[in-house]
């Protein structure tokens, strides 16, 4: 059975903002690790790291930058924090980095914008 067009309108404008999010990582000199990173109840967006530093990324796409910043709930960062454990407990590698928990806003016809460290460890 297809899935319901509003779901996979939803789908699409998610698949869309995270290639721009990877985007605007990849042009200030990220890598992009995992894109849809899910293990142990936890999921992100987009793994990336720069230097010695590894950012876990929460990417929200709304009609604005302030409604997609506004979007980010106390629930969806400990389910990023889980994540980032499982991540870090499958590479080990990357144990001894700077952990950072960024978001990507990104809204229609603006330019994505990072938020570093936008929550806490």
């Amino acid at each position: 059975m297809a899935p319901a067009p509003k779901r996979l309108a939803a789908f699409r404008l998610g698949l869309d903002a995270e290639t721009r999010a990877a985007w605007l990582l990849r042009l200030t000199g990220w890598r992009i690790l995992k894109r849809r990173y899910a293990q142990s109840g936890g999921e992100i967006d987009l793994i990336a790291v720069r230097g010695q530093t590894l950012a876990f990324v929460e990417v929200k796409a709304r009609a604005t930058l302030e409604a997609a910043a506004e979007a980010v709930t106390p629930r969806q960062q400990a389910r990023i924090r889980r994540g980032a454990e499982a991540f870090l407990a499958r590479e080990p590698a990357y144990a001894g980095y700077v952990m950072t928990f960024d978001v990507v806003l990104v809204a229609p016809r603006r330019l994505p914008r990072r938020l570093p460290n936008a929550f806490g460890q």
